[in-house]
């Protein structure tokens, strides 16, 4: 498969909340490599829902590293500070870079006082994992937070982020503690149950999830717990490092322009061909693109941009809908039918399509202004083989008309977005707004 070799949508927090808030799930993790973005994402998303109802700050949990050091974990709401994690040179692992001194107490087991923001402490080490867990910071603050953050007036809790040292089980004690009330005293557990104080977390990070919203960030690790979390079904999950999966694009470019009096895909729309609007919508965003035209400028034109172009002469629209995803389907999750001839389509709105194509993998998604549908849609991977034998003449919305049950919404930021051009009329109107 020849993959898009234009540069990646850089997604905004605009962008993730509006295809959150789509898709209908509860929680909204973020996840993806060291670097990549989460916790600054993260933010601005807590900054959009920090209205004047809700807390401020959300309650919730920020968690950092000092290579080489300490992991510490830090209640929001009351800046109280523990450490949950103890560097330690006999565990196997690559050796971690000391980081430059800071205040002496930042290593003390329990409560701590804060000589920096969160945010700008070093990333969490890399794989290899010197780091103990210590088992008072996780009993005497973590534990006590969350159940504080459960009964907290806030409809979100933030947790950022969840990592290494939550998902430890030590495994040489297999006596359940779960009937334990979490009430009780930390003091008064055994040593033997303290081993599995992050079992303890991992419960309450549970009930956390059933009775508030989480907007969480989730190291990138393959590791049992964090794997469990990602992959609920009441999760929106967003893996930065491939946010769109593997999804299929087809610019349907096909049209012989009647109405407009010839080919109206290259007309000029504010100083660009009309047709250079599609592409610059659909961008950085597919695993494939194609263009599916009967013209051969048009096909040039995207050509001489990088872009695929499937030229024939063919009559009817189920041949443009066959050829393109004949030319696309391989190995893809899903295919947006993008019309070539809608240019005030926001790239913004392909991405949260895309986002929430990955996470509604058997729903078909379309954008939408107030009750107003339109296009473009994206069909998911069992819809192909009914798209690629269309009845004759019809295009998707045949099995739009069939699956109404399957189509699910994304709202536009402007009803013009949902606007084609048909006729002069319509290109001057468009024009002119």
């Amino acid at each position: 498969m020849k993959n898009t070799d234009s540069p990646a949508f850089r997604l905004t927090s605009d962008c993730i909340w509006n295809s959150f808030r789509s898709s209908g799930k509860k929680h909204l993790i973020l996840t993806g490599a060291r670097k990549s973005g989460k916790t600054t994402l993260l933010s601005e998303l807590l900054s959009r829902i920090g209205l004047s109802s809700l807390p401020c700050p959300i309650p919730g949990i920020t968690t950092w590293a000092e290579p080489g050091k300490a992991v510490y974990l830090k209640e929001n709401t009351t800046g109280q500070t523990a450490c949950i994690g103890l560097y330690d040179e006999s565990l196997p692992g690559a050796k971690i870079q000391q980081s430059p001194p800071h205040s002496p107490n930042r290593i003390q087991i329990g409560f701590t006082s804060v000589d920096g923001d969160a945010d700008d402490a070093a990333p969490l080490p890399a794989a290899g994992n010197k780091m103990r867990p210590c088992a008072e910071g996780f009993l005497t603050l973590g534990i006590p937070a969350l159940g504080r953050c459960a009964e907290s007036d806030s409809e979100f809790v933030s947790l950022d982020e969840i990592g290494y040292l939550e998902s430890q089980c030590h495994l040489e004690n297999q006596c359940s503690i779960y009937d334990k009330p979490f009430a009780v005293n930390p003091g008064t557990f055994l040593e033997q149950e303290k081993s599995q104080c992050t079992e303890i977390y991992r419960e309450e990070i549970r009930k956390l999830m059933a009775c508030k919203r989480l907007l969480a960030v989730v190291r990138k690790q393959s590791l049992p717990f964090l794997e469990e979390l990602s992959h609920r079904g009441d999760v929106f999950l967003l893996d930065l490092d491939q946010p769109f999966g593997r999804l299929g694009c087809v610019i349907m470019a096909s049209g012989v322009g009647r109405r407009f009096g010839g080919n109206k895909l290259m007309a000029d729309f504010r100083g660009k061909p009309l047709l250079q609007w599609a592409l610059e919508a659909t961008e950085g965003i597919f695993a494939r693109r194609i263009v599916v035209t009967r013209h051969q400028a048009a096909a040039a034109f995207v050509r001489l941009r990088g872009v695929e172009a499937l030229l024939h002469d063919l009559p009817r629209r189920n041949d443009t809908v066959r050829l393109g995803l004949q030319a696309v389907s391989e190995d893809v999750e899903g295919c947006l039918f993008c019309p070539g001839d809608q240019p005030l389509l926001r790239q913004e709105t392909v991405a949260s399509l895309a986002l929430n194509a990955v996470n509604g993998k058997d729903e078909i998604w379309r954008p939408v202004w107030e009750d107003r549908e339109g296009t473009p849609v994206l069909f998911p991977k069992w819809s192909f083989p009914m798209l690629l034998t269309l009845p004759e003449g019809c295009g998707g919305s045949f099995l739009l008309k069939k699956y109404p049950g399957r189509i699910r919404r994304v709202p536009v930021r402007d009803k013009l977005e949902l606007q084609d051009i048909d006729s002069r009329q319509d290109l001057e109107f468009l024009q002119n707004c």
